[in-house]
């Protein structure tokens, strides 16, 4: 007796199918994926990571510190690279100062003289610091040492109390000279069909580089 395969699979196709998609339909239960393959986060994982602070504060977790507990911290977790007062040793990023350079021919850019929110020092210093050892400091330890650069930078005073309360509120020296959207003519969405080949676009230099010698030299 001749049977056809053709009409031997076309219901085991079928069933597969539907099976398919029936799972893709029905809610996976805690814990487990539809088609088996690795797990639902739970929520103590997803709080492992969801560790990012808003400009205006929202989601720093509750904690607090001041400079006068955060210059002891500091001077252990991060003197080593940035310097007692923030001035950062060898090539290391300097913290503190700088201000009234931004315009200048060499700007130094620190968290007093150019970030606009105290909210990403914090959010920067729990996520990354100490190089080679990030995430390992507690949240008010945290708190402490964004108050002591705060406090080296001019910004609050050394008693003062920083917290998740208030970090989003903290007025930045340079805040104001973020613009959003961008303010300057050649930055504004351009009109028209966009050129995408063989453009033939007039170059005109309207200035030029002031300081030339700014590659480090080899002292090898």
């Amino acid at each position: 007796m001749f049977v056809s395969v053709k009409k031997m699979m076309k219901p085991a196709i079928f069933g597969l199918a539907g099976a398919m998609m029936a799972a893709s339909v029905l809610p996976a239960t805690a814990g487990e994926r539809v088609f088996g393959l690795g797990k639902l986060a739970t929520p103590e994982e997803v709080k492992g990571w969801d560790i990012d602070v808003r400009p205006d504060g929202l989601g720093a977790p509750i904690g607090a510190g001041n400079a006068i507990d955060g210059e002891e911290v500091y001077a252990d977790r991060c003197a080593h690279c940035h310097g007692d007062f923030g001035e950062g040793v060898d090539r290391w990023p300097i913290l503190a100062g700088g201000h009234d350079t931004l315009d200048g021919e060499d700007p130094v850019k620190t968290i007093g003289s150019y970030w606009p929110y105290a909210s990403t020092a914090y959010d920067y210093i729990y996520r990354a610091m100490p190089f080679g050892e990030a995430q390992s400091l507690t949240y008010d330890e945290t708190y402490m040492i964004v108050a002591y650069l705060l406090y080296m930078n001019d910004v609050i005073e050394d008693d003062f109390v920083l917290s998740n309360e208030n970090i989003g509120s903290i007025e930045m020296p340079n805040r104001d000279n973020f613009f959003m959207p961008d303010p300057r003519p050649d930055a504004q969405l351009a009109s028209g069909e966009p050129c995408m080949s063989n453009c033939n676009v007039s170059t005109e230099i309207i200035g030029r580089a002031r300081i030339i010698d700014v590659t480090p030299e080899d002292d090898g």
